[in-house]
């Protein structure tokens, strides 16, 4: 699914009404409806209900003042705060005020401080309150009075269920604009926008709604709209068909490169991955001194011993070796566990330049071509690389705080530059292709900030290439399946206590509960 900026959304809503002629009163009370069936499914029975609406002058506002009377006639004790002088008030929005006022729904204007005192002792009773204080509107930090009305919502402990997007979330960057809401639940319409679904805003969001207000499927196809928010319908339609005529060879030859003293773990969590997402077979090419680890940590991988002089770290002695091994499997990760010196070195540039199917680089395989990125100019296959931020750092030549705070922006921007496929992982892993298009990643947990993941993903990655899926959709869809399972490994076992190795063990369970819901019901 499509992610918006506020600008693009704008154009959306501006097509719909004076292109299509649907008035946006239409579209104010379809968000108004949308939100009372999210309020009724939090609250259950409204009838005798309290609940607080917080309103603002905008259109955020007017979609309040909608709610508002929806609720008081469904027998909601229902009060409006206004956060400006009701002549503030213009267009659908005061429509709606007019109606409301008419109605006799109580509101009261908040024109300065002492208005503080009223809204704090109406909260104290409140079951639930309503922002529509700012919407996608926001210009500049949040001050004075409108922050103060902010902070004291979130103090007083209540549920809230915000319009459209927290207020004081900014809706492209996700950046807290001095205050925000804290929702329980955000009903969005049409489409997410991008600032709900990246840190520091998804924090405010709460579960996101996503809402059909009316704007017509052919607007949005009118925009170019580079960023995706991944779905797990999306990802299950990707996943490859296993035919019931078939035998290893048709899922894949998996070729990892990895391993060095005291790394010996990456390599098994990586091909154990690829295993688990359904890889034929899985090679795993590693110093020949630590070769006989790998024989005990996994029965189902082949290990190739390759030439390391004794130091149990690749040799350039092995490159050729390396490179017959890259040409005759269906896929390459390299990286996991490594090491960095001048010899890997040669030998990562050595695959990029040769090989000719595709290749998954990860950890030291990107600290080796950090000094020197031009080499990616030279691949020949199609490349996925998937960086943490340090390791995106280095590659971009840039600081960590900049790519946290430029995290869809680094990665596309590197995407294109060098024709690949950039997974930055992270809280919201984002997956930048070459063309320009982002897809955000909403799967995961805290639980999985831990050593040996990222190898868990790359083995991911690369067990679905190897099955057929390109490197692109494959990225797209690794980074789903394995959010997933680490927040079905938290499911059972809290977010303190998970281990890399625990989503190894979920794989087949999430991927099979994506197909199942394809096939039998359809439900996401």
């Amino acid at each position: 699914m499509r992610a918006a900026t506020p600008k693009q959304m704008n154009q959306l809503d501006s097509i719909t009404i004076n292109e299509l002629g649907i008035p946006g009163i239409v579209l104010m009370e379809n968000a108004a409806l949308r939100v009372i069936e999210v309020i009724e499914e939090t609250l259950g029975e409204l009838k005798g209900k309290k609940v607080i609406v917080f309103a603002g002058k905008g259109n955020n506002g007017g979609d309040a003042f909608a709610v508002a009377r929806h609720l008081f006639n469904q027998g909601v004790q229902a009060e409006v705060f206004l956060a400006c002088p009701k002549q503030q008030v213009e267009g659908d929005a005061k429509l709606n005020l007019d109606i409301l006022s008419r109605m006799g729904v109580p509101f009261t204007e908040v024109e300065n401080k002492a208005g503080l005192g009223a809204i704090q002792s109406r909260l104290a009773a409140a079951d639930l309150i309503v922002d529509g204080l700012l919407g996608t509107g926001i210009r500049g930090e949040i001050q004075g009075l409108m922050k103060e009305i902010i902070d004291c919502i979130n103090m007083s402990g209540k549920a809230v269920i915000s319009i459209d997007i927290p207020s004081g979330v900014d809706g492209e960057s996700g950046k807290i604009c001095g205050s925000a809401i804290k929702a329980l639940k955000t009903v969005t319409f049409a489409l997410p926008k991008i600032g709900q679904l990246i840190h520091p805003g998804c924090e405010q969001t709460g579960e996101l709604i996503i809402a059909d207000i009316g704007i017509p499927s052919k607007v949005v196809e009118t925009q170019d709209i580079k960023v995706n928010m991944i779905q797990g319908e999306s990802v299950a339609q990707m996943i490859p068909d296993r035919s019931s005529n078939s035998n290893k060879g048709n899922f894949g030859r998996i070729f990892i490169v990895s391993g060095s003293v005291g790394m010996t773990g990456a390599g098994c969590l990586t091909a154990g991955a690829a295993l688990r997402t359904g890889a034929g077979l899985v090679y795993l090419g590693v110093p020949s001194i630590l070769s006989s680890v790998y024989d005990a940590c996994l029965l189902e991988a082949v290990t190739i011993p390759l030439e390391d002089e004794g130091r149990g770290s690749l040799s350039k002695q092995c490159t050729q070796q390396v490179l017959q091994h890259v040409q005759r499997t269906t896929v390459s990760a390299v990286g996991p566990g490594l090491s960095v010196n001048e010899e890997i070195v040669e030998i990562i540039r050595a695959i990029i330049e040769n090989s000719e199917k595709p290749l998954i680089l990860d950890a030291d395989a990107l600290n080796a071509i950090s000094k020197d990125v031009s080499v990616l100019s030279k691949r020949k296959a199609e490349m996925v690389i998937t960086p943490h931020p340090g390791e995106m750092a280095r590659l971009a030549g840039i600081s960590i705080e900049e790519v946290q705070n430029n995290r869809i922006k680094t990665a596309v921007e590197f995407s294109v530059k060098w024709g690949i496929t950039t997974v930055l992982k992270g809280a919201r892993t984002i997956v930048a292709h070459p063309d320009g298009s982002v897809y955000i990643n909403t799967t995961g947990n805290s639980g999985m900030a831990t050593g040996g993941t990222g190898d868990v993903l790359t083995g991911m990655i690369a067990g679905l290439v190897g099955q057929g899926m390109e490197p692109c959709d494959a990225a797209v869809a690794g980074v789903y399946l394995h959010g997933m399972a680490g927040d079905r490994a938290a499911a059972s076992k809290g977010e303190h206590g998970m281990i890399a190795g625990d989503l190894v063990n979920e794989i087949p369970f999430v991927i099979k509960e994506l197909v199942k819901k394809l096939k039998n019901d359809h439900h996401f």
